[in-house]
């Protein structure tokens, strides 16, 4: 049976309410680490090299957002040079040849080997923090000295002791974390074209 509009409009409002509190309790313990990854990022691109981003579903979609606002601009008020940054998630042929040839749990591991140089940074989206192809792709950033860092959400999963800067929402709902993600996505963007041009 479908929802009254009261209900609907009552479901709305909870979420709204939800969605304001993880926001809330975010920031308050987490706005330092926004801060530090934005200048790390900022330094990396700073130094000539580039950061590389993957996650899976939503993730993927947040890696190439946050890849696009890079390589493109955050807001049509600053009009300034292009940033490097890659998305190993838009590729088609190469994660369905991956996928195929070595198993899905390489699919961003191998264009970390092929693309990551030293002094580059891999940036993680995870939900859980345990998606396998993301945690493989850390341990190949770090082997190939490598910055990392991820988002992540809840506990902050396998992948919160495997990256050097981490940004964790504190929420166990997959929409809320990814609706912070984007967030985070935007203000990073931001404090980085601060960072970098004033």
């Amino acid at each position: 049976m479908s929802l009254t509009n009261t209900e609907r409009i009552s479901l709305l409002r909870k979420k709204s309410d939800e969605a304001l509190e993880v926001r809330r309790q975010f920031i308050e313990d987490q706005a330092s680490s926004i801060s530090s990854m934005a200048e790390r990022m900022a330094a990396v691109i700073g130094a000539g090299k580039k950061i590389l981003v993957c996650g899976n579903g939503g993730s993927a979609a947040d890696s190439s957002h946050f890849v696009t606002e890079l390589v493109v601009r955050l807001s049509s008020e600053r009009n300034r040079t292009a940033l490097p940054a890659l998305s190993l998630t838009s590729d088609s042929a190469i994660l369905t040849a991956v996928g195929n040839d070595y198993g899905y749990d390489r699919i961003f591991s191998r264009q970390v080997e092929a693309l990551g140089l030293k002094g580059d940074m891999l940036l993680a989206l995870s939900t859980s923090g345990n998606s396998q192809n993301v945690v493989r792709a850390v341990e190949c950033a770090t082997e190939q000295s490598l910055i990392t860092g991820a988002l992540l959400g809840g506990s902050g999963g396998i992948l919160k002791d495997k990256v050097e800067n981490t940004i964790i929402i504190p929420s166990e709902s997959t929409q809320r974390i990814q609706e912070e993600h984007k967030f985070v996505i935007h203000m990073l963007v931001e404090l980085i074209e601060s960072d970098l041009f004033g």
